[in-house]
C-alpha cells in the first residue's frame, strides 16, 4: 500500500490503496498477503486441534466429545476458507474485472467453483 503523508483526504488514501493493490497484482501478489500472519496463526491453531483430536482417539475418549471437537475444527477451517474467499473476490476478481477480457472471465469461474466446493463441504 502507498504511504500517506497524513495531510491527504480519505479519497486520496483509497486511490493510493487501489494503486498499491494494482502494483501488487503486477508483481504477482495475492489478495490475502496483507493478512498472511493472521491466516498462518489460525492454521497453526487448527493444526493443534488436529493433534488434540489424535490424542483423544489414542486415549479412547468418548466419541461424542471427539465429534464435538471435529465440528469445532471444521468451523475453524470454514472460517479460514471464507476469509480467503472474501479476499480473493475483493482483490483478485475485482482487479481482473477492472482489466476485463478472458482473465476476468476466468477469475469469476474460479471464484464460482471455489464457492461451489465450499457449499458442498
Amino acid at each position: 500500500m502507498a504511504a500517506s503523508d497524513g495531510a491527504s483526504d480519505g479519497a486520496s488514501d483509497e486511490a493510493d490503496d487501489v494503486a498499491g493493490d494494482v502494483a501488487g497484482d503486477v508483481a504477482g501478489a495475492h489478495g490475502y498477503l496483507h493478512r498472511k500472519d493472521d491466516h498462518l496463526k489460525r492454521l497453526r491453531r487448527i493444526e493443534g486441534q488436529a493433534r488434540g483430536l489424535q490424542r483423544m482417539v489414542e486415549q479412547e475418549e468418548y466419541c461424542i466429545d471427539i465429534l464435538t471437537q471435529v465440528s469445532a475444527m471444521t468451523k475453524a477451517l470454514q472460517s479460514v476458507a471464507l476469509g480467503l474467499l472474501e479476499e480473493h473476490l475483493g482483490h483478485c476478481v475485482v482487479q481482473a474485472a477492472a482489466t476485463g477480457g478472458p482473465e476476468a472471465e476466468e477469475k469469476v469461474k474460479e471464484a464460482s467453483a471455489a464457492i461451489a466446493r465450499l457449499v458442498r463441504s
